[in-house]
């Protein structure tokens, strides 16, 4: 069954520079568990006993982080190959830290923390290529965090729309982007309202500073938005 997904695993940073080939014989040492879920479904919740990390192999799914009262905060948005877990499965932690829901059809492989870190009864020549990819991906992420709480820091609905904006345009090296999420999920990753944001981004319009439609950004005025910057 896991054949069908081998194009899907591939695209993992866990695998990266790993060939198929031996990508094959590795999947037969880790032995991951594959599920599949519904849209809307909760593939994992706060609390939930942690013993794996995840990897999408079809659809997508959002990462939350929720609050005592209820509120979710939108950590990161997931495609096909990309992982969820890894941090809290090697930070010895116990329960999962956040709560992963899927957006469309979803189906997911989870892998044995122990299979990744543990001794490879098998002799496996490539688990340590696999070893040294998660290092590699923990730092990412850990980063990718660290920026996230940037943008929490950040005081002005606009400050936060111009550098989130500023970024996507800094990472496609055009004046016209689609941004990575829809409007809702940009609000969570901001946290901010969505009606708050919205009236924000049609000021800067009216203003000249950019044009959108959907999830379209084009940048009418660089200067103005490096200016609202932080």
């Amino acid at each position: 069954m896991i054949e069908q997904y081998l194009s899907a695993l591939e695209k993992c940073d866990l695998f990266e520079k790993i060939e198929a080939d031996a990508l094959r014989s590795l999947i037969k040492c880790i032995r991951p568990h594959i599920q599949s879920f519904s849209r809307s479904d909760f593939v994992v919740r706060s609390g939930d006993k942690l013993e794996s990390l995840g990897i999408v192999l079809e659809g997508e799914a959002s990462v939350f982080k929720e609050s005592i009262s209820g509120n979710r905060l939108l950590i990161k948005n997931l495609t096909v190959g990309e992982m969820f877990g890894e941090i809290a499965a090697f930070a010895r932690q116990t329960e999962w830290p956040a709560l992963v829901q899927a957006n469309t059809p979803l189906t997911v492989c989870f892998i044995d923390k122990n299979k990744i870190t543990g001794q490879c009864r098998n002799l496996c020549p490539y688990h340590s290529a696999m070893i040294t990819n998660m290092l590699n991906v923990v730092s990412k992420r850990a980063l990718m965090l660290s920026r996230k709480m940037d943008y929490i820091s950040i005081k002005t609905m606009r400050s936060k729309l111009c550098t989130f904006i500023y970024e996507q345009h800094l990472k496609s090296g055009k004046a016209t982007f689609n941004l990575p999420m829809n409007r809702g999920q940009l609000a969570d990753f901001l946290n901010v309202s969505r009606p708050s944001m919205s009236r924000e981004l049609s000021r800067m319009k009216e203003e000249g500073m950019i044009d959108y439609h959907l999830s379209t950004i084009k940048i009418l005025d660089i200067e103005s938005l490096k200016a609202c910057c932080e």
